[in-house]
């Protein structure tokens, strides 16, 4: 299974990525959660201590492996390099463990303009091509807004595409962004999940907007914050995050299940 989490920033998806990845680790599966937000917090939320985030360096910020691997003398536009560089044992290598999931902390390249052609992008796409079609267990990605740097062959291995929104215009307009970029490469399964939902009026507004896309609602949780305060999991503070999750994670299994029938 391959889930795809993204939102704009600060709606939640690092917390529901977090919960979910944990959810699946207690049945027993193989779980491989993998942070390409370049605002990385993701394994605090998994339950990670500050000392070992500490000793964490993102994927991209290797510099001597990407040289190494894509066959470059350093980072200009200008540099020949690898295109198709060995991606497949870096899981393995540099992914930590905490409570029973697997942390893969990617980073992003930081760049001007409207892309980057360059070895620290090319051996990225690379991993995350390898993860989504090869990898062999639960791969949950905490993704930065929008699905560009997914290409074609890429995102169509993706199982869904979950948009984490809560109950605005601009969360809706980042769901149907989403939603279009995913046609465009072929994808039409894109679901959705409202957090910081506060009362009946909040879902009303979420289930005129969304409609079938929808798979469950995280309601504003105080405990989810004070989590956050304290550096500690969602999972181990907040039963009703937990709770909440788990029915949209049932979802997901149905909806899986009936589109392999």
């Amino acid at each position: 299974m391959k889930i795809a989490v993204t939102g704009k920033g600060g709606v939640g998806k690092t917390t529901f990525t977090a919960i979910l990845s944990r959810l699946y680790a207690d049945e027993g599966r193989k779980v491989l959660a993998v942070d390409v937000d370049p605002d990385a917090n993701l394994g605090q939320a998994l339950g990670f201590s500050p000392e070992e985030l500490a000793q964490i360096i993102p994927i991209s910020q290797m510099k001597e492996m990407i040289k190494e691997r894509t066959n470059s003398q350093d980072s200009a536009f200008s540099t020949l390099y690898t295109l198709n560089p060995k991606v497949d044992d870096l899981p393995e290598k540099y992914a930590r463990e905490v409570n029973g999931v697997k942390l893969l902390t990617l980073g992003t390249v930081d760049v001007g303009g409207s892309g980057c052609v360059c070895p620290e992008h090319t051996l990225i796409k690379r991993l995350i091509m390898h993860l989504v079609l090869r990898a062999d267990e639960v791969v949950i990605m905490d993704m930065e807004a929008g699905i560009e740097h997914l290409g074609r062959g890429t995102a169509s291995g993706v199982d869904e595409f979950i948009v984490v929104i809560e109950p605005g215009a601009r969360s809706i307009q980042t769901y149907e962004k989403v939603k279009q970029l995913a046609l465009d490469l072929g994808v039409s399964r894109v679901r959705v999940v409202a957090n910081k939902v506060r009362d009946e009026e909040d879902e009303e507004f979420i289930r005129e907007h969304i409609k079938d896309d929808l798979l469950g609602f995280i309601h504003y949780n105080p405990e989810v914050i004070d989590a956050d305060r304290r550096g500690s999991s969602p999972y181990d503070i907040s039963e009703q995050a937990v709770r909440e999750i788990k029915s949209i994670k049932d979802r997901i299994d149905s909806d899986l299940a009936d589109s392999q029938k």
